[in-house]
């Protein structure tokens, strides 16, 4: 009995690392452009600004989510 509970556990984990990882990969591009805006911002191509900054952000994240669907991070 605790042998079937040990290898459903590792089961659950294992299927949890891999739905991570694969989110993790998706949203490499997003990521990207993330670090993009803020390199922008510190070199100054374009303005500093905390309104500026959450907005590219909100409207990173909703693009991540309606491309990524299922698979996008709960940011």
């Amino acid at each position: 009995m605790n042998t079937y509970l040990n290898c459903s556990e590792s089961l659950q984990r294992l299927t949890e690392t891999v739905a991570t990882a694969r989110g993790n990969w998706l949203a490499l591009p997003f990521d990207m452009a993330r670090e993009q805006y803020a390199r922008a911002a510190r070199a100054g191509l374009i303005q500093r600004s905390l309104l500026a900054s959450a907005r590219f952000s909100r409207n990173l994240t909703a693009l991540e989510r309606l491309v990524l669907g299922p698979w996008a991070r709960g940011n």
